[in-house]
């Protein structure tokens, strides 16, 4: 009996939907998931390569090298997002590397949505990023989605609110799964 309630989960989870619209296969590659430790706890990230090839080889390229570890949420909308990204603090920053061409696609900005920020310019984000409180179509086809939460949006939603927050929550830290 066992076997067959087994059986019948695996089926179950083969034809389920994962997090937002995530394919099984983008969610089964480990190196495409992005972990954030906060405060609350974790959030698990699955990072889209299928939609946005050069914003996730640079966020790979930063968490590699621990670039994230200890940076606020300097922005943070009730309803719309937080963003964090920034080594100043300030909105202002971003890392040494130059600024990433836009990969705009068709993916709609929803809750859970990590999308690169930029300036009035499409080809400069860089290190900066948020995650969607709340859907955003507004948003759609103006900014690079490159990941979507799969679990731990109840930890994005206690972040900190603020333009800026009197006392910003960080990542205390951000890893790429093992």
């Amino acid at each position: 009996m066992r076997y067959l309630t087994s059986l019948g989960l695996f089926l179950a989870l083969l034809v389920a939907p994962v997090g937002h619209g995530i394919s099984a296969q983008a969610a089964d590659l480990k190196e495409s998931i992005m972990l954030i430790e906060l405060k609350s706890g974790t959030v698990k990230i699955a990072l889209r390569e299928d939609l946005a090839p050069g914003h996730v080889e640079r966020m790979k390229t930063l968490i590699n090298e621990k670039f994230y570890d200890g940076i606020v949420f300097h922005r943070v909308i009730d309803g719309f997002m937080a963003q964090t990204g920034d080594p100043t603090g300030t909105g202002m920053g971003g890392s040494d590397y130059p600024d990433l061409r836009a990969e705009f696609s068709s993916e709609p900005f929803r809750r859970g949505t990590l999308g690169m920020a930029r300036s009035q310019h499409p080809d400069s984000a860089n290190s900066q990023f948020f995650i969607c409180f709340d859907d955003a179509g507004f948003l759609n086809g103006q900014y690079t989605v490159f990941g979507e939460v799969v679990e731990g949006m109840e930890h994005v939603d206690a972040i900190v609110k603020g333009e800026p927050p009197a006392n910003p929550d960080k990542m205390i830290s951000v890893r790429l799964e093992d």
